[in-house]
């Protein structure tokens, strides 16, 4: 290491200036001495203080099984070609997808699409799924499915209704814990220093009615460990946005979505629905806010991202008593109201044309973010475009 790299970080570490003068022999010394006053630790940590990889604006997120369908991915690559406010592209993986055996990952369809990405001048958004909404569908590997997991996963339901309607993983579970957390850092370590890949994140923080109701301890370690997962991923990943998908439920909303902040994880959402109460609440005294009242305190603090989602086309409430939005009333919606960084639109048939109508208007076309917001965070150190 060279002392003209280390530098000033933010977080109050001390490092040496560049003192293009000095001798090398003075050199030496000082860094002997920085050594011995802050530990290799500190010195390491210059590396979470080099910028982070930051395009914001509009991204397509695909639609399962399309990432595999080479038909599929061409339509995908001429609708980027003809609609440059399309920064890149958001695929999702379930975790079995990646890693098909015990510390046995299988990167081959992710670096496909970089590299096609890559030579388009566009970028990747990498999507883990964790949670299932089917009664038939698992999304962890086989591996974590056993006795020494305690089966890895657990299923939910429908509020009110006994029927399964998908999985999550027990993330209460330590052991658990830990398969996910190494699964980051394969990932950060293979994939945070390519500068087309532009982030990574996580689904809803919802947990899911349990089948077999879940103790408030198991709720309250799941919730600690997701946090954890995510300070992992920024551990691994300190040159690329993540984030966390946030709605449910509203009684930790405050203490989580500040936690994100302090480590610069971003601040997502699954859905943009104009006029869902939950998520629209404004908080009283006996009833905690909706995580849309986030949003506008954090712009220009933290990293906003939100999804839409084949529903947000159709309906503007989650239970369907609302209208079929305009595509620029969600648009606005983000951009205005939210304030966001990045929307991630789903490339649902019957409706991304409408997308794609709107986002090749004169508006979206005149900057790099596509009216987005565009300043970097301040709880990054410094972006790079």
């Amino acid at each position: 290491m060279q002392i003209e790299n280390i530098i000033q970080s933010k977080n109050g570490a001390v490092f040496f200036p560049i003192i293009k003068q000095i001798g090398a022999s003075l050199a030496s010394s000082l860094f002997a001495m920085a050594i011995i006053l802050t530990g290799w630790g500190a010195l390491v940590s210059t590396a979470e203080a080099v910028p982070v990889k930051w395009h914001p604006g509009h991204y397509v997120t695909l639609v399962n099984p399309g990432k595999d369908s080479d038909y599929y991915m061409q339509q995908v690559y001429s609708e980027l070609k003809s609609t440059p406010a399309l920064r890149g592209v958001m695929i999702r993986y379930q975790w079995d997808e990646i890693e098909k055996g015990k510390g046995v990952y299988d990167f081959r369809s992710i670096d496909r699409h970089l590299a096609e990405l890559a030579k388009r001048n566009k970028r990747l958004i990498l999507f883990i799924e964790i949670k299932s909404f089917k009664p038939d569908e698992i999304r962890v590997p086989k591996y974590l499915q056993t006795a020494e997991y305690d089966g890895g996963v657990f299923a939910y339901t429908a509020s009110g209704s006994n029927k399964i309607k998908g999985y999550n993983i027990k993330l209460w579970n330590q052991k658990v814990h830990d398969r996910f957390a190494a699964l980051m850092r394969a990932l950060g370590n293979r994939y945070n220093s390519k500068p087309n890949f532009e982030g990574i994140g996580f689904q809803e923080t919802a947990i899911g009615e349990g089948l077999k109701p879940l103790t408030s301890t198991q709720v309250s370690k799941y919730y600690s460990n997701l946090l954890s997962i995510n300070q992992i991923t920024r551990n691994s990943f300190p040159n690329t946005m993540s984030f966390q998908y946030t709605n449910y439920p509203r009684n930790i909303l405050k203490s989580f979505v500040g936690k994100l902040k302090a480590m610069g994880t971003a601040l997502g959402c699954p859905d943009i629905f104009l006029q869902d109460p939950g998520l629209l609440h404004k908080g009283t005294a006996n009833s905690p806010a909706g995580v849309y009242s986030y949003y506008p305190p954090n712009s220009g603090v933290m990293p906003l991202v939100v999804q839409v989602e084949k529903s947000n086309y159709e309906d503007t409430r989650h239970d369907g008593a609302g209208y079929k939005p305009a595509i620029g009333e969600l648009l606005q919606f983000g951009r205005d109201t939210l304030k966001v960084n990045y929307i991630l639109w789903t490339r649902s048939p019957g409706h991304f044309n409408r997308v794609l109508e709107t986002l090749r208007m004169n508006t979206q076309s005149r900057s790099p973010s596509g009216g987005l917001k565009s300043a970097c965070p301040s709880v990054y150190d410094s972006c790079t475009n």
